[in-house]
């Protein structure tokens, strides 16, 4: 009797320390996030990284972030997510270079259990949730801007920003569509610039070539970062007075040029953090989010700049 009370003290001491170190294991499980950025050759993309990464970090104690740079190429963004995948990834947070390059892989993540958050760009597949601003609203609001601004007559550059992306395709659709409500406005040159500063500006050399003193009106960039690009063309031309330059962004840079003069308005784009790492983060918890959160836009122009100031990224 004696040897079986001491076995089953023994098997209890053993239960009870295989429980806790179960408990253990659990307490020390680590949620693992994949994050997928499309590029981080601008200030906007940088923003969404570094602020998502930073709340992470102090309030998600449980989660370990691994974040990729698609280096603003489809097959490399493809590869990366499919590396995330292979490391078994709880969840991927993705802002997709264009739609359709970016969506088989995403059904793939959906199809295998791995939740999906969308930021920014969309792709065309469900996935959890996607947190962004509305696109098509930016576009319409600057062609009114615009018409009004120039009494509904003028030529207009257009530098859109990466092909295949939601957020072109929106911008320049929705921008379109209000432009031709008024006969007295016209587009008289548009071309992706992939929403960088540098190839932008190239464009607007070759648009100032093109199109002598007094034949542009305005130029509306699909990003802040093409703004300033068309900025530096104008100015170099000594013709920046003549033209109205909108952008999309909210960049603190834009903010500072409009109270400057030199840029006429912008039209706020959030970065989707924190609410990115926030909206993920919930899901793991088990929490219920919308399969859409919406993030607000707001105009700046010169008669609220000084209420933007050093508000911008």
């Amino acid at each position: 009797m004696k040897a079986i009370k001491v076995l089953m003290i023994l098997f209890v001491m053993a239960a009870v320390s295989a429980g806790s170190a179960f408990a253990a294991g659990s307490a020390e499980k680590k949620f693992v996030v994949g994050f997928s950025q499309a590029t981080m050759n601008h200030p906007h993309r940088v923003a969404m990284v570094e602020v998502n990464r930073k709340w992470a970090e102090a309030n998600c104690p449980d989660v370990e972030l691994i974040i990729t740079d698609g280096q603003n190429n489809a097959t490399k963004q493809v590869s990366d997510v499919e590396d995330l995948l292979a490391r078994k990834i709880d969840l991927l947070i993705i802002s997709p270079i264009t739609e359709e390059a970016l969506t088989s892989v995403v059904k793939r993540a959906m199809d295998t259990g791995v939740k999906v958050v969308t930021l920014d760009r969309r792709v065309n597949t469900p996935v959890t949730c996607h947190v962004g601003a509305e696109n098509k609203p930016i576009g319409t609001f600057i062609a009114k801007f615009i018409n009004e601004k120039l009494d509904g007559k003028g030529n207009i550059i257009e530098i859109q920003g990466t092909a295949g992306a939601s957020a072109t395709i929106d911008r320049h659709d929705s921008f379109t569509s209000e432009v031709s409500k008024y006969p007295g406005l016209k587009v008289a040159g548009t071309q992706y610039c992939d929403y960088m500063r540098e190839n932008a500006m190239k464009y607007m050399e070759d648009m100032l070539q093109r199109f002598g003193p007094g034949q542009i009106q305005a130029v509306y960039a699909h990003n802040d970062e093409e703004a300033l690009g068309a900025i530096k063309a104008l100015e170099a031309a000594d013709r920046l007075k003549e033209v109205l330059v909108c952008g999309v962004d909210g960049e603190e840079l834009s903010i500072q040029a409009i109270k400057a003069g030199k840029q006429a308005m912008t039209v706020t784009y959030p970065y989707c953090a924190p609410e990115g790492i926030q909206t993920a983060y919930k899901i793991l918890k088990g929490e219920k989010v919308a399969s859409v959160i919406v993030l607000e836009n707001k105009p700046i122009d010169m008669s609220n700049v000084d209420q933007w100031l050093g508000k911008g990224f």
